[in-house]
């Protein structure tokens, strides 16, 4: 099968090669995908479960990208829950081969069905960004109606979801990205706009980094006493003041991902879909700094 692999770690992108590989084994409770969009986090090149396996263990080359959505083709022993022709999305495990190849193995339990009526490259949106905002949110965070939220980096991937879930949950939405973003994330649902440079405004009671940086340390004072500061970033290395700081690595949850495929058929979510390659392009895809909303897909298969 074709398939997007890394060998050299100090190549970074430079290293991703296409290749062929074979066919994966489907392990006691895996499926087998045939994937037909596929997302990856251009960070994960510097992640330790991309070069080694859960003892630690070298494991390359290995196969980057974590979401995905797609069709089950095979079943490992003992699954249960899926069947064979099944439409699914749902999240690759860290420490095996990813989702940038024609075909993975999955654990079923991460896995969701999808409805036949929500396209592959959006479903391929929500098993991080939109569990992540998820988690961070209200899992994390705690958000309730009437709270107010900062979300930096509102117009992508994690951010654009995160702003529609703070407004549908009755929270008040301040949303900080680019200037040419402003009237996209404001059709979003947020409050108010504002540019990551401007002059600290009003605290919020949770404050959602996706950015990390100066932009993650200059949040740490526009969070209330007694507020959340969550990010995804990076581990803060400043904190609020009688408030509290987390940071967190998304969790594969197979209900939360159903209730998100909901609301996306009940247009209560419209994730945001960026630019779309074929699978041939992606080791150029991750190497491009993002220049359009969204977050970058990759086409693997056809529907």
């Amino acid at each position: 099968m074709k398939a997007i692999t890394v060998s050299d770690r100090d190549a970074g992108v430079n290293g991703l090669t296409p290749a062929e590989l074979p066919y994966p084994h489907a392990a006691e409770n895996d499926v087998i995908v045939r994937v037909h969009a596929a997302g990856f986090t251009p960070g994960e090149l510097g992640w330790p479960a991309t070069w080694t396996d859960r003892a630690g263990r070298d494991r390359t080359p290995s196969v980057p990208g974590h979401e995905l959505s797609g069709v089950v083709v095979e079943l490992g022993y003992g699954t249960t829950g899926l069947t064979v022709g099944q439409r699914v999305f749902g999240l690759a495990d860290w420490t095996r081969n990813g989702t940038l190849a024609e075909y993975t193995a999955v654990e079923a339990r991460n896995l969701a069905p999808l409805a036949a009526d929500i396209d592959h490259t959006v479903a391929a949106t929500l098993p991080i960004s939109g569990l992540t905002a998820w988690q961070g949110l209200f899992d994390h965070a705690g958000l309730t109606t009437g709270q107010t939220v900062l979300i930096n980096g509102a117009a992508g991937g994690v951010g654009s979801i995160a702003v529609q879930l703070a407004r549908e949950a009755g929270a008040r939405v301040i949303a900080s990205g680019r200037a040419r973003d402003r009237d996209l994330v404001l059709g979003l649902g947020a409050h108010v706009f504002q540019e990551p440079d401007a002059e600290p405004g009003e605290q919020a009671d949770v404050v959602f980094d996706v950015l990390g940086g100066d932009v993650l340390a200059k949040s740490a004072a526009l969070v209330r006493p007694g507020g959340t500061l969550v990010t995804i970033a990076e581990p803060p290395t400043v904190h609020p003041k009688d408030a509290r700081a987390v940071f967190f690595v998304v969790e594969p949850d197979r209900a939360r991902l159903a209730d998100l495929a909901q609301r996306v058929r009940d247009g209560r979510l419209k994730p945001l879909v960026g630019e779309v390659c074929p699978l041939a392009e992606a080791p150029a895809a991750f190497a491009r700094p993002r220049r359009v909303p969204g977050k970058t897909f990759i086409q693997v298969a056809a529907d």
